[in-house]
């Protein structure tokens, strides 16, 4: 089989894992083409604005396992390739010439075992490094069951790891994946966060769910994704909603992906780790599921509405943080500006504050943004709803011209 074909068929099957979107590493260990510095990974942003990419491959789509849920399944009947270490290599280094990448992600099929799937890996990514003086960025997928000494070698090799745990409890994994063992991955996660040493994993480690292919709620996920945090240390989770490419009895019946879903997931994931809400802030066992029509911050908001609206020229740091439209950045800005003047609705648009939000939920001076009798929670998410669908709308519109 020819690269070019090789390269189409497992960059093809590695498009459904979204765990390989990262930053943080600033590695200067490799004295060659390269470097890791101030770079956020694939189709995320750099702390200067930049967009940066990488390749994204599998070593081989060749499966033992039988996941429900993917596409390289072992009784699926899908065209299988496998790389060898210099093939990866040659693609990796042209692809970083021509400036097309900055970085890889490798993951893999699991073929014959888990030990003899990570030690291909870590000769191709120790090949890039030695041979190749490759000094950019590698995130590398863990084999859940290899052995410890195959994970420190490969976790001394790479910039960031993942383990995914694939789904969200250990009752949809031993439905879906029956291969597949959530104390091996736990396992991996732990030692990665045990090990203090700076060159191993020096931009940590992530994880990934799939979203809609068994029946946890909202609030089931994001509590099993604060516990991960917690105990790992985990720099990001990723949503995966759930894309139908197998028939089986055990998998939903459904044709559109749940991307909506994800995008409220990963909206309340940031909330969790940069704005100080909790879980039960978001969501409990009355209501386990997020609104799909408005965002979770929004939707906080409107239930508890009685905490609103909210002074800005006298509430703290962190209830500013609460009120939609506001952010860390614009948060911050009020504090420090507030100690000089009193802050008026067009000082907040000048400091950053989306006030088509915000408006709704906040006074200035003591007043309202119109007559105070319109603060209430069907007027404002009627309102709300509406300037979502005005966003989609235009979003809609400028594609065209392009």
């Amino acid at each position: 089989m020819e690269l070019k074909e090789k390269l189409t068929i497992l960059s093809d099957s590695a498009k459904y894992d979204a765990s390989c979107s990262s930053s943080g590493s600033n590695r200067n260990s490799f004295n060659g083409i390269g470097n890791t510095s101030i770079s956020g990974i694939c189709h995320s942003f750099s702390s200067d604005g930049r967009c940066i990419s990488l390749l994204k491959i599998l070593l081989t789509n060749c499966c033992i396992f039988d996941c429900k849920y993917c596409i390289n399944r072992k009784t699926n009947n899908v065209k299988r390739a496998i790389f060898t270490p210099e093939e990866i290599c040659t693609i990796t280094m042209n692809f970083y010439r021509r400036n097309y990448i900055e970085g890889l992600f490798l993951s893999s099929g699991i073929i014959k075992s888990p030990d003899y799937t990570m030690n291909l890996m870590i000769e191709t990514i120790s090949l890039l490094r030695k041979k190749y003086k490759f000094g950019g960025y590698i995130h590398a997928k863990a084999i859940p069951g290899a052995s410890e000494v195959l994970i420190k070698k490969l976790g001394l090799l790479v910039d960031r790891m993942s383990a995914n745990i694939e789904l969200p409890t250990e009752k949809g994994l031993r439905l879906l994946a029956p291969n597949k063992n959530i104390n091996k991955v736990n396992k991996i996660m732990g030692y990665v966060k045990e090990n203090k040493s700076r060159k191993f994993v020096p931009a940590g480690q992530s994880t990934q769910m799939i979203i809609g292919a068994t029946n946890e709620t909202d609030f089931d996920i994001i509590k099993k994704s604060k516990y991960m945090y917690d105990k790992f240390n985990l720099k990001r989770v990723f949503y995966s909603a759930y894309i139908p490419v197998n028939k089986d009895k055990l998998l939903p019946s459904i044709k559109i992906p749940p991307l909506i879903r994800e995008n409220r997931l990963y909206q309340a994931d940031f909330l969790l780790r940069f704005y100080n809400f909790k879980v039960e802030d978001l969501l409990d066992e009355k209501n386990p599921n997020f609104n799909l029509l408005i965002d979770p911050k929004a939707n906080y908001a409107l239930n508890h509405i009685d905490e609103f609206p909210k002074e800005v020229n006298k509430v703290s740091y962190y209830d500013l943080l609460k009120v939609p439209g506001i952010g860390v950045k614009s948060a911050k800005r009020i504090i420090n500006s507030r100690r000089y003047f009193k802050i008026t609705f067009n000082d907040l648009k000048k400091m950053g504050v989306v006030l088509k939000r915000a408006k709704y939920f906040i006074l200035c001076n003591g007043e309202y943004f119109m007559d105070i009798s319109y603060f209430k929670s069907n007027f404002i998410e009627k309102n709300l709803v509406l300037l979502d669908e005005e966003i989609k709308l235009n979003n809609k519109e400028q594609l065209t011209l392009f």
